[in-house]
């Protein structure tokens, strides 16, 4: 991995995801995915989140929507999560899960708002 890219991917993945749950997924890499891991964050970290044709707030959004409509459970509840920490707001989040309704489908979008829902319960809780 190149240093740039490496560094400038592991400074956005931390701004975007936070430190603990960085320092939490680099401790559990092993042999086997530690380059994979690297993988992600230089090309999507250092390639594709640092770019600045859009706004981290958009790209929060917009990643928010895809995994949504790719029914991806768990990269939906952690990006939920590092969104609602970072300023997007509830209304944000519930325009995004109701745009993508329409076009990813009502089944995707319900079970996402479900599980919004549940990490919005879980932040007031705690």
């Amino acid at each position: 991995m190149a240093d740039d890219e490496s560094g400038i991917g592991e400074r956005t993945r931390r701004a975007v995801l936070g430190d603990a749950h960085v320092d939490r997924s680099n401790a559990n890499r092993t042999d086997f995915d530690r380059d994979f891991g690297e993988f992600i964050t230089e090309y999507a970290w250092g390639g594709i989140w640092s770019r600045p044709g859009l706004p981290r707030h958009t790209r929060r959004l917009l990643t928010i929507a895809i995994l949504c409509a790719q029914g991806n459970e768990e990269e939906f509840t952690m990006h939920v999560k590092a969104a609602l920490a970072d300023g997007v707001s509830t209304d944000e989040l519930k325009e995004v899960l109701l745009h993508t309704a329409i076009y990813a489908g009502l089944p995707r979008s319900n079970r996402a708002f479900a599980l919004a829902r549940k990490v919005l319960d879980e932040a007031s809780e705690g």
